[in-house]
């Protein structure tokens, strides 16, 4: 539990490995995740490293996996996930990987491109079948539709045409009777059409016919048929739908204008022969070798399903075993080697609490690699800052989340991870108190704690759904903190339980109760003297005209006493840090005079609510009843400026206690001089050490060094505490610090404690809207009677369940968590944590696979 309140106790320790045992003791140590290794090559270019011809084959092997892998994924075949991690294989294993991975690879990529050629073939018989198809349709028509384009058509050329028409089923050639102009000697003189057909994507069809129109000036006849049935594109997969086509001209000019107006919208032309008779048989032989490439594609098909299969049963283990390998080799590279090329010198970070276990790990890899000499682990002493090491587990891991979300937690620094875990769902619950919404909650969050293993297996790369699964711990808690919060307010879903009957009665008879909309409890006669057992009076839930008043006056005292409570902690947080840096002028100088300032002030403010709510009531004689109770605002407003206080009503008493004006008058003079101490206390003793320390130095080397002046001042101030840096600074810089932390920390007192009246804030918006649900949609419902009465509060409690889970769960929900962190990361945190640390990234296989495998998902 040490690790939890404070990071881990670290160590810079060196490793000499074997350069034969090197691979060995590394694949060992990424199974323990214990080691953060440091770069001893930083000016050395990446490609110029020991092992990066290594680190290339891992990373050839892993895109032909990704390549097995998208393909196994287009065909929608399962991978086996055992879950299991293998061990990271021997160097000498990594031939037969590529091996492997090489003849899958060529195999599947020759199966592909056969199956590739196979379907663009059949493509085109396919097109080619519709072409014979619809041509003969073309052909067969008596009356075909006639493009008139310019004045050359005449009618007698258009009679001409259908008398060829008519003849068509003879010599089945179409031929276009007119006038040649100057080129033709008989004006009707008989000229052959030549046509060509095709196939053409169906959404260039329209583009294609204007072309067509405007570049042969209307002088083409053209045809085209949709194909009903979507055809496969070979190259993507993707069905495209096509239409049929086919041109009649008039000469070899507009023969090749067609052909390039063809090839420029990607048209497909296929041969089609003019008799019946040819295309007939060619019709034939299409759909013979339509036949046999469906047998040919079948087979190939289930050829490279079965190649898919086998490599899906092995794929994510062998994915485990490149990225090990390469991480291996990707730490090797980090390695320095020694004069002698045998031995490899490593510089690496780890607990303090594992060195025991990394040497045990070590033997392992020595004896795995059949090596001699045993590998050689050193602790080093070093001035530089060590990595920040919080061990966690699946419920505090969200919790440490947060905490490092705002700023990693300086090196032994005082973690607030574990009283977070308390205050956290706490002042959520504060803000969200409810027992209907926080059981929602709670039963979600305990839904996932219950199914997490299940939930786990699955990965999704639903990033929505992995914030609230990581952080199914804290919604759990937040939720049952919100149901006893919710108890303690008495509310569930805007209603109150009447458990043990309420304390108060009323002294009205009904017809009383009837006539007069505002009436008007005295307590003195019709309250029974003890408060209800637990929780708020349900009473208060009918009182509509003074419910909110007395909510708002209970719920923003309560705000404003967790509120100092929870600063006054942060700052007792910060004599633990000073007091294990040995941080002496820190602990006198800055904790003390934060503490007595907090607590003259914010904290007296405290204590005057608790000894109102104690001396004065209604049920008391003057001077200690509720006329004669004086307001804790104005009260510590007049405090704060030495008002003189007004004259209270007759029979009452100016102060709440005895001697209470002159303890005001002390604590704000206190208080106030405590703002000097911390503004210039710190500065002016650093700089009288820093003049001792000089006047020591010079006479014995005759002058000042800056290396023994910053020597002589680190052991006498700080002892270590505050950092070694602090004194190298000039007096000016630490002056300016030292003035803005002090305002900072005098204004913030008075910000931050206004802060904590978001609590307040928020609960009673949560309320009111609750209220406003339940009054305006679901007692609509409930006033309604009979079977049809049924169906419309079916209905209505339908639309109101959906409005409270996505509003007053979801997103107040939401908003509550976010006020709480910033009550968290600025209230309290500002108080004692610095969070100027960096994070411990131990090599640790576990977190490669994972990044890995998500960055895989991602693409």
């Amino acid at each position: 539990m040490g690790s939890l309140f404070r990071s881990e106790e670290m160590a810079l320790c060196q490793l000499f490995l074997q350069s034969e045992a090197a691979y060995a003791c590394v694949s060992e140590l990424g199974e323990l995740g214990l080691v953060q290794f440091r770069d001893l090559n930083p000016d050395v270019n990446a490609f110029q490293r020991k092992f990066v011809n290594e680190v290339r084959r891992c990373d050839e092997m892993e895109r032909k996996l990704r390549y097995l892998e998208k393909e196994i994924k287009k065909d929608g075949i399962p991978m086996l996930d055992t879950g299991e991690s293998p061990e990271a294989p021997q160097p000498r294993e990594m031939i037969d990987l590529e091996a492997t991975f090489e003849k899958l690879e060529n195999e599947l990529r020759e199966v592909n491109q056969n199956a590739e050629a196979l379907k663009r073939n059949f493509l085109e018989l396919t097109e080619l079948k519709h072409i014979l198809r619809k041509t003969q349709v073309f052909f067969d028509e008596s009356v075909p539709t006639v493009y008139k384009s310019s004045s050359a058509y005449s009618s007698a050329k258009y009679r001409r045409y259908l008398q060829m028409a008519d003849n068509q089923n003879e010599d089945e050639q179409a031929q276009l009777l007119g006038e040649e102009g100057a080129r033709a000697s008989q004006p009707g003189q008989n000229l052959k059409l030549g046509f060509v057909a095709g196939v053409i994507l169906r959404e260039r069809l329209p583009a294609f016919e204007r072309m067509l129109w405007r570049a042969c000036r209307g002088n083409v006849f053209l045809r085209q048929a949709m194909i009903e049935t979507p055809l496969e594109d070979p190259t993507n997969g993707d069905q495209v739908h096509k239409s049929v086509f086919i041109i009649f001209f008039q000469g070899d000019q507009l023969k090749t204008r067609v052909k390039k107006i063809c090839e420029g919208f990607r048209a497909t032309l296929y041969p089609c022969p003019e008799a019946p008779a040819d295309r007939r048989e060619m019709a034939m032989g299409v759909m013979t070798r339509i036949e046999d490439l469906n047998t040919v594609l079948g087979q190939t098909q289930d050829h490279r399903h079965r190649v898919l299969v086998a490599a899906a049963k092995n794929l994510k283990n062998w994915f485990v075993k490149v990225r090990k390998i390469k991480a291996i080799y990707h730490t090797l590279n980090l390695f320095n080697l020694d004069v002698t090329q045998k031995c490899l010198i490593a510089e690496c970070w780890v607990p303090l609490l594992d060195i025991e276990t990394i040497q045990l790990a070590l033997r392992r890899g020595t004896e795995r690699s059949g090596s001699s000499v045993p590998p050689i682990l050193n602790r080093m002493q070093t001035f530089e800052n060590p990595p920040t090491y919080n061990r966690t587990n699946k419920f505090t891991k969200a919790f440490q989340a947060l905490i490092d979300a705002y700023g990693v937690a300086s090196y032994r620094e005082m973690n607030p991870a574990p009283y977070t875990i308390i205050t956290f769902p706490f002042l959520f619950a504060v803000m969200f108190g409810d027992l209907g919404h926080g059981a929602i909650m709670a039963l979600f969050g305990l839904w996932m704690i219950r199914k997490e293993k299940g939930l786990a297996a699955q990965k999704t790369d639903n990033e929505i759904w992995n914030i609230f699964f990581g952080g199914r711990y804290i919604i759990f808690l937040m939720g049952v903190f919100s149901m006893y919060t919710g108890l303690i307010y008495n509310d569930i879903f805007s209603k109150s339980l009447n458990i043990f009957g309420s304390h108060w009665h009323m002294s009205y008879n009904k017809s009383t109760v009837l006539e007069n909309k505002y009436l008007q409890l005295n307590p003195k006669g019709d309250y029974e003297g003890d408060p209800y057992p637990f929780g708020m009076d349900p009473i208060w839930q009918v009182a509509g005209a003074n419910k909110i008043i007395f909510h708002n006056a209970y719920k923003m005292k309560i705000s404003i006493i967790f509120g100092v409570i929870h600063m006054i902690f942060g700052v007792v947080m910060s004599w633990h840090n000073h007091t294990y840096f040995r941080n002496r002028i820190s602990m006198l100088y800055e904790f003390i005079p934060q503490l007595v300032f907090l607590l003259l002030l914010f904290f007296y403010m405290v204590l005057l609510m608790f000894i109102k709510w104690i001396k004065f009531a209604a049920t008391n004689a003057k001077p200690y009843s509720e006329a004669c109770a004086p307001s804790i605002l104005i009260t510590f407003i007049d405090m704060v400026l030495f008002n003189t206080p007004k004259a209270p009503p007759q029979d009452c008493e100016t102060y709440m206690f005895f001697g209470q004006h002159f303890i005001q008058v002390l604590f704000v003079l206190v208080a106030v001089g405590c703002i000097p101490v911390m503004l210039l206390a710190k500065p002016l003793l650093i700089m009288q050490a820093r003049k001792q320390a000089n006047e020591e130095v010079q006479p014995i080397a005759g002058a000042t060094s800056d290396a023994e002046t910053g020597g002589v001042s680190n052991g006498g101030s700080h002892g270590g505490g505050g950092g070694p840096h602090e004194e190298e600074e000039e007096l000016s810089e630490i002056f300016i610090h030292q003035s803005i932390h002090t305002i900072e920390y005098v204004l913030g007192s008075v910000s931050h404690t206004a802060s904590y009246l978001r609590l307040w804030a928020l609960s009673l918006a949560h309320a009111q809207l609750a209220e406003v649900l339940w009054t305006m949609v679901l007692s609509i419902g409930l006033k309604q009677e009979g079977w049809l009465g049924g169906i419309i509060l079916t209905c209505v409690f339908a639309f109101w369940a959906i409005l409270t889970v996505g509003i007053l769960v979801l997103m107040e929900g939401l908003s509550a968590f976010l006020h709480t962190l910033r009550l968290h990361w600025v209230e309290f945190q500002s108080k004692f944590y610095k969070g100027q640390g960096y994070a411990f990234q131990p090599f640790s296989f576990d977190a490669i696979i994972e990044n890995g495998a998500a960055s895989a998902e991602a693409e």
